[in-house]
């Protein structure tokens, strides 16, 4: 017997369209201050403001790519994608770690081979383009990171390490121009580069490996499949074993789970659905749940695991395809 009954959410896009704003305005502001820094890049032949520059038309693409995944989140469910499009700004975050990982090896390379080819750098020119492209970054790092509840938010969190690049990478600039004309030292502009891309791909790692997580169908960080289903039967008299326990999540911001469900009593076996909704909700604090009533005999390693891979058991023929998820959409 299958019963399946899904929590309703109330999904308020207010902070959504707010996010989806301030990104379009950097993404405006990096696209249109890409075009000087390549201009003053070529004139001064600094590798930091090219690559800076470089990294800028990066992050003009990936705002935009954060962008959409914003307007796309917001589209209602259908029936070839009942889950909606919110994972889209989680496949956005994605991308956005990728791209920044490639960018940080090409920055690399290149600083490479001007620290075993030197070139000449002018340092009047680096120095104010380098200033300017300063003070728009840090303009846009205050716009992006104002407000509340983007702290969980990896398509968020991807455009501001975008922002937070450009940000060192004119930093880097400034200070490259400014031994340069002091120093003459023109080594400093590839090494403080190099410097840059190491936080890049600092930043890039987690953002890859979060996004992945989720996509991948992880169980999400805090959530204890284990303690879950002996919650449930410690919580409830009426349950005797809980498994096929699986617990994922669409955005990183929220968790869902499905579970089966073994009754003592089939006679009573209607209750313990809300019963059980109940005890994920208050003890652990899930309230997006499906909960499928088992009154099929269990072999030994049904009643013991949680789930076959755990304890090398063989679960033939099981299918999340199997199970009618409804949802419902606010919009």
């Amino acid at each position: 017997m299958h019963l399946h009954k899904h929590s309703e959410h109330s999904h308020s896009h207010s902070g959504g369209q707010d996010a989806q704003r301030k990104v379009g305005i950097a993404a405006l502001i990096t696209f249109t201050f890409m075009f000087a820094e390549v201009v003053g890049g070529l004139i001064s032949g600094s590798l930091a403001l090219l690559a800076d520059a470089a990294h800028m038309l990066t992050d003009a693409g990936s705002l935009m790519l954060a962008y959409v995944g914003y307007a796309l989140a917001r589209r209602p469910a259908d029936v070839n994608r009942t889950f909606g499009f919110s994972r889209f700004k989680v496949l956005a975050s994605f991308v956005n770690g990728l791209l920044l990982l490639l960018l940080g090896i090409w920055i690399i390379v290149e600083a490479v081979h001007r620290i075993v080819e030197p070139e000449p750098v002018l340092s009047g020119i680096m120095f104010w383009v380098a200033v300017i492209g300063l003070l728009l970054n840090l303009a846009m790092l205050k716009l992006l990171h104002g407000g509340h509840g983007h702290s969980h938010d990896l398509n968020m969190q991807g455009a501001l390490m975008h922002v937070i690049g450009d940000l060192l990478g004119s930093v880097a600039a400034v200070a490259a121009a400014i031994i340069i004309y002091t120093t003459g030292w023109t080594l400093a502009d590839p090494l403080l580069s190099i410097l840059v891309a190491l936080i890049l791909l600092a930043g890039a790692l987690p953002i890859i490996r979060k996004s992945a997580h989720i996509l991948l169908q992880g169980t999400p960080a805090g959530v204890d499949l284990q303690a879950i289903s002996a919650g449930v039967v410690e919580a409830l008299s009426g349950v005797s074993a809980v498994h096929h326990i699986h617990a994922w999540s669409l955005t990183g911001q929220d968790r869902l789970i499905t579970l089966h469900v073994v009754p003592k009593d089939r006679s009573t076996a209607m209750d313990l659905i809300p019963a059980v909704r109940e005890v994920l909700k208050d003890r652990f604090g899930i309230d997006h749940a499906t909960i499928e009533l088992d009154l099929e005999p269990l072999d030994e390693c049904d009643i013991h695991t949680l789930s076959a891979a755990d304890h090398g058991c063989d679960h033939h023929g099981h299918s999340h395809e199997n199970h009618d998820h409804s949802h419902n959409t606010h919009s």
